[in-house]
């Protein structure tokens, strides 16, 4: 089969739309493109260099700067994010990075800069690639389309269970706090808020395993093959 498509799985926080994502990119011969590492290694440059991002000449100044690629990890398997040649992937899963991520991804500037990179690396086809925007606004063309969701006390517990794995002091309090304001700014947001684009199929996997979600998923994206 050599037709290739382009694949967009946008959603809310922990819905688990990065893994689906390398699930489906790894089934198919896929690339995967984590765009959420992209806008968590940018603000990791910004913090590591002090960068006021409420200063658009700053901002500029400081996106000339940052180089980011996808190189892939031979001893898992999967795209490791790097930031100006650095391997950044377990840097930019960092909590002062999550709490600082959704400001940053709201900024004119920086989204524009990632929405190129992220359009220039889908110019082939043959990509998964997950985010808030993708299927609205970087590939609003994209074959399939899929929005993720799911039940918010269930997306808490997910992701409390992934932080406390990194951060054993967390509390679930926090979780819910970070969660509840991640998915107020990504929807509020002036510059592409997050949106169900309207031919996007809908995949609430509140009951669904991991296992479930995936063969739906593949089916869909099978029958946009045929």
């Amino acid at each position: 089969m050599n037709k290739k498509i382009i694949i967009t799985i946008d959603g809310f926080s922990s819905c688990g739309k990065s893994t689906l994502a390398r699930q489906l990119a790894a089934e198919l011969n896929y690339v995967f493109i984590d765009s959420g590492a992209m806008y968590r290694a940018i603000t990791l440059y910004f913090l590591r260099n002090h960068i006021d991002w409420k200063n658009r000449k700053e901002v500029h100044k400081a996106l000339d700067n940052i180089n980011l690629e996808f190189l892939l990890n031979p001893i898992t398997g999967k795209s490791d994010m790097y930031l100006n040649d650095e391997n950044a992937e377990v840097l930019i899963r960092d909590m002062l990075v999550t709490e600082n991520v959704s400001d940053v991804s709201t900024i004119k500037e920086v989204r524009e800069f990632a929405v190129a990179q992220q359009r220039k690396m889908g110019e082939n086809k043959g990509i998964v690639m997950d985010g808030r925007d993708i299927g609205t606004t970087v590939f609003p063309n994209a074959e399939l389309k899929i929005f993720m969701t799911a039940d918010t006390a269930i997306r808490v517990e997910r992701r409390f269970k992934e932080m406390f794995e990194k951060n054993p002091s967390i509390t679930i309090e926090e979780v819910k706090n970070n969660l509840e304001m991640r998915d107020y700014i990504d929807s509020n947001r002036e510059v592409s808020p997050l949106r169900k684009a309207d031919d996007a199929l809908v995949l609430d996997n509140s009951k669904l395993t991991m296992p479930e979600q995936l063969k739906i998923a593949l089916k869909w994206a099978k029958e946009r093959l045929q």
